[in-house]
């Protein structure tokens, strides 16, 4: 059978996502979520190019001091990052709201929360239009760059009263893994901490591309199972795959596939999804891979949404600093 799809559509019958993409709970490095069950509707690609992967402090943004009682819809905003979690450098904060905030109390929202970090780090929150919540169901932060490794970043809601004020978080940004995958050469290669490997893959076939751009690693399971028929394709394929690296809510994985021991390397024969041999290379790169590393796919022809997992770096910052209430 071919790989997992991504097709624009959940490919899985039973996949586990994070708060960004569904409310629940979460541990402090898988960031998995509840499970779903079928198909989730289709999205649509951006134009927007991915931001630069530079890693360089920066001066921080002046805080917003938060004027009066904190935003009671803080109080069960779900963040997908866990207190004390170590994440990748490519992970965003999201807060994910029980109802969508209405525009006019968005502004609030983002002046009761307060984000510091050690280095200093540029970053803004961002309203993002998540695939699989209504507008104004998610709030995002990030740095305009990549976060520089070692970064102990704090997010609060306060000092202000209210029940929202009790939303806090603390969390490491661990050592940098980028992996860049080239679909026209069937290639990716993964840069950790300065030293690159190449690996053969196999990605999506004509008419069933992976997914252009920037995404995150937002979570990932040594055994899943995936399902043709929940895509539309019929009995192509049923069964477990293994080494499953989670990339966006519509059902991108980057996982092992058998028919990558042929074609990886060669051509491009997946229902979208990034296939790795199992000669252990897909179990290497699953054991090294933690929440917030980041996966590039180059040479593909639609770029994911930024609400299609935490597709924020395919928005250049003038955009992303356009979608906050304060601007």
């Amino acid at each position: 059978m071919t790989s997992g799809a991504n097709i624009k559509t959940d490919h899985t019958t039973h996949v586990r996502v994070p708060y960004a993409w569904a409310a629940a709970g979460l541990c402090a490095l898988a960031l998995a979520g509840c499970s779903v069950l079928g198909a989730v509707r289709p999205g649509t690609g951006s134009d927007d190019k991915a931001a630069t992967n530079a890693v360089k402090p920066a001066a921080a943004r002046p805080a917003q001091r938060p004027a009066g009682p904190v935003p009671a819809v803080l109080a069960d905003a779900h963040v997908n990052i866990d207190d004390g979690a170590v994440v990748g450098v490519g992970m965003p904060m999201s807060l994910v709201f029980e109802h969508p905030v209405p525009v006019a109390e968005r502004a609030a929202v983002e002046r009761a929360l307060t984000v510091s970090s050690t280095p200093r780090v540029t970053g803004a929150w961002s309203w993002v239009k998540d695939r699989n919540l209504l507008d104004g169901g998610r709030l995002d932060y990030r740095p305009r760059e990549y976060w520089p490794t070692g970064t102990k970043v704090t997010l609060r809601a306060g000092p202000g009263s209210g029940p929202g004020a009790s939303l806090h978080r603390r969390f490491t940004v661990g050592r940098s893994l980028v992996a860049t995958v080239d679909v026209r050469d069937h290639s990716m290669t993964v840069v950790r901490g300065g030293v690159a490997t190449r690996i053969p893959i196999t990605a999506g076939a004509p008419g069933m591309e992976t997914w252009n751009g920037v995404m995150v690693v937002s979570n990932k399971e040594r055994r899943l199972l995936m399902d043709s028929r929940t895509v539309g394709f019929g009995d192509a394929y049923k069964g477990y795959y293994n080494y499953a690296v989670h990339l966006t809510s519509s059902g991108t994985y980057l996982h092992e596939n058998p028919l990558a021991d042929v074609h990886a390397g060669r051509e491009n024969v997946t229902h979208g999804c990034v296939g790795l041999p199992t000669d252990g290379t897909a179990r290497r790169f699953f054991e090294e891979v933690i929440p917030g590393d980041v996966v590039r796919v180059t040479g593909a022809p639609e770029t994911v949404d930024p609400g299609n997992g935490y597709g924020d770096w395919n928005v250049p910052w003038s955009t992303w600093l356009a979608g906050s209430a304060l601007r």
